[in-house]
């Protein structure tokens, strides 16, 4: 009975551990399904892609795979065989091809589309430049982060001593 003990503690360890995918850290004690959307550029639809096609129960933890299955699913998020409309980058600017980004790609290629709007001096590109809303939302009440909040009335003070009548 002791040795089933303590083949029972290195288990339960390795299930807490943390596992790196696509270079990032993930908790082990967490389910497949919503810890690879953890991972910066995927989504609860890629995450159950991926469950589906690599024939992964989505419910297993994170920390009781293999480290085959960890290299799988690395390889499956860098280039998923998805259909196009899970992947994030359709109809690429440059290239018109559909591709799917994660983590440091993902926000560099945001950044430069950003300052492609810019510098063209489109309308978005004009919002970004000022910090306003760039899809129609209202500004009246919102986005109002380090301004002064109402700009009509200011509250009584103190009356001035000895002033003129």
């Amino acid at each position: 009975m002791e040795a089933k003990q303590e083949i029972k503690k290195p288990e339960q360890k390795a299930e807490e551990r943390i596992v790196r995918i696509a270079s990032k850290d993930i908790e082990g004690g967490m389910k497949i399904y919503a810890g690879l959307t953890k991972i910066k550029g995927v989504s609860w639809g890629l995450s159950n892609a991926a469950c589906k096609i690599l024939k992964i129960d989505k419910n297993k933890k994170i920390g009781s795979l293999t480290k085959d299955e960890v290299k799988k699913i690395t390889d499956f998020i860098k280039n998923p065989k998805v259909p196009s409309y899970i992947l994030n980058r359709q109809q690429d600017f440059e290239s018109g091809e559909d591709k799917h980004l994660v983590e440091s790609d993902l926000e560099l290629r945001k950044e430069f589309d950003i300052k492609r709007l810019k510098k063209i001096k489109s309308y978005r590109g004009f919002r970004h430049m000022s910090g306003l809303p760039m899809r129609g939302q209202r500004t009246k009440s919102n986005f109002r982060r380090n301004k002064p909040k109402g700009a009509g009335i200011k509250k009584k003070g103190k009356k001035a001593v000895g002033g003129n009548k």
